[in-house]
């Protein structure tokens, strides 16, 4: 369906806004495979253990040598190919990530000079699991104000490499991965409004101390404020593009953990199948989590040309962010 989100009627003499849409989408994922048996052995938990409290079979998990922004890079190729565009027409790399290479350089120049786009703007946004949601909603208001045209949007992380395989509240949780895509100016298949937010006191619940490098998480308290974030956001981003719940057709929420899919859909009485749940195989991939998810609900056949589709992330920080997109060519 068309949802009613218009760019506003110019003033006579003001600048003409521009709509922005998704034109192209990719993914890449490590080949390595690790079953959530083998993490459940080095726990000295039962086979089955981690599956039933997160939804999570396996995951990926990067070679030792593999970069971040290498597997960004990948995935941003195979958005660029998606969208048929060049390289060279991407003027503005957005890489949300946790966890780059290096504490300098960033990511984001590395990829825009890795993929051929080595004159563009490059940025990398640090806002955990909610990167890519704001991201996007950052690309978007670029191509809108004329400050852009060809945005690359890409979620990569490598998170095997900072979780504490003794520790039960994170060792199961997460996965390595990347995904993009490719925001350009057009006037179906629309980004409509974000609403992006955060909470600082609510910091310490997931935290990686640069002392450790390893992730640490309350995850009853992070369970909690997921849940109750994700709903009001989704209800306050849905009425702020003049919509209703029940007009959204697919709800892709950050792919944190099965048990937080399922609470979201019940608080918001959305049904099962309006509710993209795809964490069986790649787990939390944080930034990477919803492009690899649309890349996901693309290849299963349920993202058609028209729908209407959520976007809602919660991430360290404690941040949040939510936006409303047109798929496809209607």
């Amino acid at each position: 369906m068309r949802w009613p989100v218009e760019a506003p009627v110019p003033a006579p003499g003001a600048r003409t806004l521009t709509t922005a849409g998704i034109v192209g989408l990719g993914s890449a994922l490590p080949a390595e495979a690790v079953p959530s048996d083998a993490i459940a052995d080095g726990l000295g938990v039962a086979h089955g253990w981690i599956e039933r409290r997160t939804g999570i079979a396996s995951r990926r998990r990067a070679a030792v040598d593999a970069r971040v922004s290498d597997l960004a890079a990948e995935a941003a190729r195979a958005a660029l190919a998606d969208a048929d565009i060049d390289a060279a027409d991407i003027d503005t790399v957005l890489v949300a990530t946790l966890a780059p290479d290096e504490i300098t350089p960033n990511a984001a120049p590395q990829v825009a000079h890795a993929i051929g786009a080595g004159a563009a703007a490059a940025v990398d946004i640090g806002a955990a699991c909610s990167g890519f949601v704001s991201g996007l909603t950052l690309a978007a208001g670029m191509i809108e104000s004329g400050r852009a045209e060809n945005v690359l949007v890409i979620g990569a992380e490598i998170l095997s490499r900072y979780i504490d395989y003794n520790d039960r509240s994170t060792a199961g949780l997460f996965g390595d991965g990347a995904g993009a895509v490719v925001l350009a100016p057009r006037d179906s298949g629309v980004v409509g409004r974000g609403v992006l937010g955060s909470d600082g006191a609510a910091a310490p619940f997931i935290i990686a101390p640069r002392e450790t490098g390893l992730m640490r998480m309350d995850g009853h308290e992070t369970f909690k404020r997921a849940v109750r974030t994700l709903v009001n956001n989704a209800i306050e981003t849905v009425a702020a593009n003049g919509l209703e719940l029940g007009d959204i057709d697919l709800f892709v929420l950050h792919q944190a953990n099965g048990r937080i899919i399922t609470a979201v859909g019940e608080a918001l009485s959305v049904e099962p199948e309006r509710m993209l749940d795809v964490i069986a195989e790649v787990g939390n991939t944080s930034a990477a989590s919803i492009p690899l998810a649309l890349a996901a609900a693309r290849e299963r056949g349920l993202l058609h040309d028209g729908d209407t589709v959520l976007l809602g992330a919660v991430g360290a920080g404690f941040t949040w962010g939510a936006v409303v997109v047109e798929w496809g060519n209607a």
